[in-house]
């Protein structure tokens, strides 16, 4: 290795680009980019998009998100050893790390490769930075296939779920709490709900070889009105991770079945976010070459990423990068050295095959 890859990922976690503030990131790595020749590289708001043009017969996409979640006392990189902690260490600033020394050094991949560096993938899906550049130059997202960077331990995570968010308003009758029996308490009426979805039993379907696990938790409650009235109306927010072998109409109708038992006329469902589940698409020759050269595993992805907004336009795509996915998000997130550099000789190896 001529580039230490953890001191790159620690200059990285240096740069602050908490969601909705990554210009300075953007900056830093548009600037580094356009110092490679060869590469052809776009600027949309803060995501960045570099490409190779060599008229090669296939073309992949190596992309990765460059917020981070707000921080919790690790916004300093500190490297341990072998080890670099901070905020996005895992999630997923040495991918972003191990995609510039790449992008740098290939010289003549032998497939045209985009490099996709984008905003604001740890907010809301209409916020995202990756539908930004779709709704403004979809052009710079074409490819016969795509590798997001999330953190996988170095397997390939398949697919994703997909995510819903619904939110249940149950109705009741407002009384004096001295009076209780000439009302009904609507967020009693919760107590009936929360035990079926505490109940509720996951669906484990297997998919071209992958198991996915379904959920479904209560996440948010809210109801009252004041010390002395009995409420008349109570609402609680559901997160349903569905797996890939539904779409969403057929996970909101499920969803719905599920709580039918409890709810009367007057209550109301409504679905408040959605994003689609997607199928594991390893079939591609490229995905199944990289699998193979490098020997790697393969998962079902336990939750959402960005390969479905690829899957939806019918660019096979899946999940590979370094780090634990369980580490984002915490105090204790870190990357090792070995993990990083099996990243970049798997990139490596993909880019460079006959």
């Amino acid at each position: 290795m001529t580039t230490d890859l953890l001191v790159k990922t620690a200059e990285l976690i240096d740069v602050a680009s908490v969601s909705y503030q990554e210009a300075v990131i953007a900056e830093l790595i548009e600037a580094r980019l356009k110092a490679v020749p060869g590469l052809t590289v776009d600027r949309v708001g803060d995501n960045v998009v570099a490409r190779t043009d060599l008229g090669r017969p296939r073309r992949v996409l190596i992309g990765g998100h460059s917020d981070t979640v707000p921080p919790n006392n690790n916004e300093v990189a500190r490297i341990d050893g072998d080890v670099v902690w901070g905020l996005g260490a895992a999630d997923m600033k040495a991918a972003l790390a191990v995609m510039l020394e790449l992008a740098a050094s290939v010289a003549e991949p032998t497939v045209d490769v985009t490099w996709l560096f984008y905003a604001r993938e740890e907010v809301r899906i209409a916020d995202s930075g990756l539908r930004e550049i779709f709704d403004a130059r979809p052009d710079l997202l074409a490819a016969d296939v795509a590798l997001l960077g999330e953190p996988t331990g170095g397997a390939v995570e398949a697919g994703c779920q997909g995510s819903m968010r619904a939110v249940v308003t149950l109705t009741g009758a407002r009384a004096h709490t001295a009076r209780p029996w000439m009302g009904v308490n609507a967020i009693h009426r919760l107590g009936s709900l929360l035990r079926l979805v505490e109940a509720y039993e996951p669906r484990t379907p297997v998919i071209d070889g992958c198991q996915y696990r379904e959920s479904l938790q209560a996440v948010a409650v809210t109801g009252g009105v004041a010390g002395n009235v009995v409420p008349d109306r109570a609402e609680v927010t559901l997160g349903y991770r569905y797996a890939p072998d539904r779409n969403g109409a057929a996970a909101e109708s499920a969803l719905r079945e599920l709580l039918l038992p409890v709810l009367g006329n007057d209550d109301h469902f409504e679905v408040t976010e959605h994003a689609p589940a997607a199928s594991p698409g390893l079939g591609h020759p490229l995905l199944q070459q990289l699998i193979k050269d490098n020997n790697l595993e393969i998962k079902s992805k336990l939750g959402w990423t960005d390969v479905a907004f690829f899957a939806e336009r019918g660019i096979p795509a899946a999940n590979c990068g370094p780090g634990d996915s369980t580490l984002a998000h915490t105090a204790e997130e870190r990357v090792d050295r070995a993990s990083v550099e099996a990243y970049r000789r798997c990139l490596e190896t993909l880019l460079t095959a006959d």
